[in-house]
C-alpha cells in the first residue's frame, strides 16, 4: 500500500511539474521539442537495430539506450501543452486530438515505454546481446502501441 502511495504522490508531482514546464515554452517549441526527442528516440533504436543485426558493439548499444531512458524519463508530457495538438506556424504536427483527451491511457502508454526503455537500459549495462534483443523488441513495442492510437497517419 505505501508503494501505491508514493507512486501516486510522485506521479501527481511529476504532472504538476509538467503543466509548470509546458506554461514556459511556447506551443510551437514544444511540438519543436518533442519531434527532436522523437528523433533522437529513433536515431538510438536504429543503432541498437544496427548492432543486434551486425556486429554486437557493447559500449555503443550501452550509450544508445542510456539516451533512450533518458527521453523516456524526461518528463515528455511537459511538450504536449494546450495548443500543440494542430500545427503552429511552420511546426507542423501527426499527433492526434484524441490525446489530449485520453490523459490516463496516455500516461499507461508514456509508463509503459518508460518501465521498457529502462529495462533495456539495464539489459545493455550488463552487456547480454540476446537480452538486449528482447528488450530492444518491447521498447519499440511500446513505441507502436503509442504511434498506433495517437499518432495520425500523413
Amino acid at each position: 500500500m505505501k508503494k501505491i502511495t508514493i507512486a501516486s504522490m510522485l506521479g501527481v508531482v511529476a504532472l504538476s511539474l509538467a503543466v509548470n514546464a509546458s506554461a514556459q515554452v511556447k506551443p510551437e517549441d514544444q511540438i519543436r521539442y518533442r519531434q527532436a526527442a522523437y528523433s533522437f528516440t529513433s536515431w538510438n533504436m536504429g543503432k541498437i537495430k544496427a548492432n543486434i543485426d551486425g556486429t554486437y558493439d557493447a559500449a555503443q548499444v550501452k550509450a544508445a539506450a542510456n539516451a533512450i531512458a533518458a527521453v523516456a524519463n524526461s518528463g515528455l508530457g511537459a511538450l504536449f501543452g494546450p495548443g500543440t495538438d494542430k500545427a503552429i506556424g511552420s511546426q507542423k504536427t501527426a499527433v492526434k486530438p484524441e490525446l489530449f483527451t485520453n490523459g490516463a491511457e496516455v500516461a499507461k502508454l508514456a509508463g509503459n515505454f518508460a518501465k521498457a526503455a529502462n529495462e533495456l537500459a539495464a539489459a545493455a549495462d550488463k552487456g547480454d546481446a540476446a537480452a538486449v534483443k528482447a528488450a530492444f523488441g518491447e521498447t519499440g513495442k511500446t513505441c507502436k502501441a503509442c504511434h498506433d492510437q495517437f499518432k495520425a497517419r500523413n
